[in-house]
Order: structure tokens, then sequence, then C-alpha cells
């Protein structure tokens, strides 16, 4: 879908501050899977934690990306999401070997440009549902930066600037 567009990146790099942004300029954005199901699974005691079990987290998000995806066909315009399905089908590849990305990912385009937001230690920061340290964060970004070319995408990274500005770059560049 052409006017699916990711932000995803450096975990703590400002992207649902950048998302939130968007979404106050008038942007339909889809929060992130992963926050989503760390909340339920805490809410509940579940075990689908990056933490406690990554495989099904992962396979947890890659079903819900699937979900925000055809959910968001239904919505005019541009619609900004909060990682999503590459991120997932990233995460599980790297965590069993099985082909996600070929399997997951390529079925189901995005725009052909995905916004990355670079590693800032400055603003990172933990919380309830994230609990992996800065060297995970760059890991899971490295990662991105091969995968996402891998499938095609044009990769561009976002400035160390304000949220205003960042979502001008954004949208200058859509």
């Amino acid at each position: 879908m052409d006017r699916f567009v990711v932000i995803s990146g450096c975990s703590g790099g400002g992207k649902s501050t950048l998302l939130a942004e968007l979404g106050r300029r008038g942007h339909a954005v889809v929060e992130e899977p992963g926050r989503r199901i760390v909340k339920l699974e805490l809410e509940s005691g579940g075990q689908a934690l990056p933490w406690v079990d990554g495989p099904a987290f992962a396979r947890r998000a890659i079903a819900m990306a699937l979900a925000d995806r055809a959910a968001a066909e239904a919505r005019p315009g541009w619609v900004f999401f909060d990682r999503g399905l590459v991120d997932a089908a990233s995460a599980l590849q790297h965590m069993t070997g099985e082909p996600a990305l070929e399997t997951h990912a390529r079925p189901h385009p995005y725009h052909r440009r995905v916004f990355l937001t670079p590693p800032w230690p400055e603003i990172y920061g933990t919380d309830p549902e994230r609990r992996h340290g800065v060297d995970a964060a760059l890991e899971e970004y490295e990662r991105l930066l091969v995968d996402y070319p891998a499938l095609g995408y044009e990769v561009v990274i976002l400035p160390k600037a304000s949220v205003a500005e960042r979502a001008e770059f954004v949208l200058g560049l859509l």
C-alpha cells in the first residue's frame, strides 16, 4: 500500500513522539504492536513478552501488524505505522532462523520509503514496556538497516531535530 508509511528505527529514538505529532496534524496513526502486546501480557500475566518468550512475542506482533494493515485499508490518506510487520518478522527471523521476512513481510508491502529514527542515547529511556537497554536497541537498529533494504525499501534516516521539524521532513519527502 503506497499510503502506508512505516516509522521505525532505534528504540527510544522518538518514534512515538513523531507519530503523535503526525496524528495531531490529522493523519491516521497506528500504535506499535509490541507496546500493545507487552501491556496486554503484563495485565493478564501472559508469557508472550520479549524478555520471557521472544518468539511468541514476535509471532503475536506479526499477527497484530497484519490485522493493523487490514484495518488501515479503510482509512483515507496517509497512514503512519509505529513499527509494524517488517520489524516483527525481522525479530522472529533473527531469533529462530525462520524465513519470516519472506513469508510474512514481503507479501504485505508498505510505502517504498521507510523512515528510521537513529540511535539517540540522550533521549533513550526504559519503562515497564521497554526494559531492554541501549545495546539491544542498537543491535535491533543495525538489523533493521539491513532488513528493510533487503526487501526493497528505501531507508531514510530521520534527523535529530525537534518533533515539528521531523514531521515536516517526513511529510516533505512523501
